[in-house]
């Protein structure tokens, strides 16, 4: 077991380091001056810019610029922000409670009704019930993330205002307490939390219904159901654990993206949380905050599939061997 972890666990050191070289260089040769996307007045000198290029440390060559960075980057500097002028690390760590309320609680209601309506479509397969579960699925699960997030924003929010337009909170407004603060951010929650579990159930619904039918007809299944084996029993205790495999995988990455946040759900929604700030960054060639939040991305994706890893040991007694 210490062997196999040990192995697993240099092998996501080894991705991270790749990737944060990958981040580095990326950025770098993307079209666009990051100087004069900050500075936009036309008429500064070429000295005011050779001032501020050094400032941010810009106008050493890009060898020294990565040794600088990855020197900073095992002190726990991700460096300073070119747009708001603050270390990087506060910004983002600022912004991490957002995206984890949100992201993190449409992710886990997918879960729980995709891989709760994937067991049942496979279970009544043929029927009805699997012919209209599958086909939408199909459709939500094809549906742009944008498009469905400006159409409940339409229907649900213009339309019918259910629900508030966006953001966190209404701007400006002074609670009468903590509770009524929690309550105006909870309804601005409901809209963009429930379109991101749309986006996600579907897949999660055809991964899980394919997965459980493809290991009902395993020989080992029709054994045991020969043996009398009940249906509840057959269900929990051999088809679930086999056919949780693919399903692990696919909640693993998912989870991993979490810390990234739903760029396009935040964007519309206008939600202040790491998805909106990668947005915000990409716009104005922010290469320290990029940085940071695909290092942050990088450990999450990494970290949930190592995680991945040591469950498959326990739900698959052939990764043991």
């Amino acid at each position: 077991m210490r062997g196999y972890l040990g192995r697993k666990f240099v092998q996501a050191l080894i991705t991270i380091f790749i990737v944060i070289c990958m981040n580095f260089f990326l950025f770098r040769i993307m079209p666009g001056d990051p100087i004069r996307v900050l500075i936009r007045n036309p008429k500064i000198s070429g000295e005011a810019l050779e001032r501020v290029r050094e400032q941010f440390g810009l106008n050493e060559s890009l060898l020294h610029q990565f040794f600088i960075y990855l020197k900073d980057l095992f002190s726990a500097n991700l460096g300073t922000s070119f747009n708001y002028r603050q270390p990087v690390l506060d910004i983002v760590v600022e912004r991490i409670p957002a995206t984890v309320m949100l992201v993190g609680t449409a992710t886990v209601l997918s879960i729980l009704i995709g891989v709760i309506l994937g067991v049942i479509f496979a279970w009544k397969r043929g029927t009805r019930l699997d012919v209209i579960g599958l086909s939408v699925s199909l459709v939500l699960y094809s549906m742009p993330t944008f498009w469905v997030a400006i159409i409940m924003v339409m229907i649900f929010a213009v339309y019918w205002q259910v629900f508030p337009l966006g953001g966190m909170g209404m701007p400006g407004v002074q609670y009468a307490s903590a509770w009524a603060e929690v309550i105006s951010q909870l309804r601005h929650m409901i809209l963009p939390t429930i379109t991101f579990a749309l986006i996600l159930v579907g897949e999660y619904v055809l991964i899980m219904r394919s997965s459980l039918l493809e290991v009902m007809r395993e020989d080992y299944m029709l054994t045991a159901r020969a043996k009398g084996v009940s249906s509840s029993n057959l269900l929990r205790r051999h088809a679930l654990p086999n056919a949780m495999l693919p399903v692990v995988t696919l909640i693993a990455i998912n989870l991993g993206f979490i810390v990234g946040g739903a760029i396009q759900i935040e964007t519309v929604f206008s939600w202040p949380g790491l998805g909106r700030l990668m947005y915000t960054a990409l716009t104005n060639r922010d290469y320290p905050i990029l940085q940071g939040l695909f290092l942050l991305v990088t450990i999450a994706v990494v970290g949930a599939n190592f995680c991945a890893d040591i469950i498959y040991r326990y739900l698959d007694p052939r990764v043991k061997s």
